[in-house]
């Protein structure tokens, strides 16, 4: 009666593992994913200011020359 007892209390503490670390990967996954919008949106608003200055460099005629 003892081993059946270990293998259903092992197999318990198996499924406890996995959820915990499904819990984790989930809530990580949720965090880079917020980041990734943070960074586009950085990338974004870096690239708008970028094509403004252009276009203002180039009304201004002030163009690079070589």
């Amino acid at each position: 009666m003892f081993w059946p007892m270990l293998a259903v209390a092992l197999g318990f503490f198996g499924i406890a593992v996995l959820g915990v670390l499904a819990v984790r990967v989930f809530v990580e996954a949720q965090r880079l994913g917020r980041q990734v919008t943070r960074t586009t949106q950085r990338i974004n608003q870096a690239a708008e200011d970028l094509e403004r200055a252009a276009t203002d460099l180039a009304g201004n005629g002030e163009a690079l020359r070589p």
